[in-house]
């Protein structure tokens, strides 16, 4: 079974669904995404696209990054 991430998807629901995604978005620039107060009142509205436009990282890097740790990305 693939591990598949639309990108419509809050950041509380996908790290909800995978925990592992926490430590992959803090390793690409996302630093409050460890913080649970955080995620519990941004991450419920905060997408991963809006996200990278907030932090100024591309989006293609996320995805990368996400692919080689075994996600599948839907747009």
């Amino acid at each position: 079974m693939s591990k598949t991430i639309h990108l419509n998807q809050t950041l509380y629901e996908i790290s909800t669904q995978y925990p592992e995604v926490v430590s992959i978005m803090q390793s690409l620039g996302f630093e409050n995404i460890s913080k649970p107060t955080m995620l519990q009142s941004v991450g419920r509205v905060m997408t991963i696209p809006k996200g990278c436009r907030v932090k100024d990282i591309p989006l293609d890097t996320v995805i990368t990054t996400f692919q080689s740790h075994g996600f599948e990305i839907k747009e």
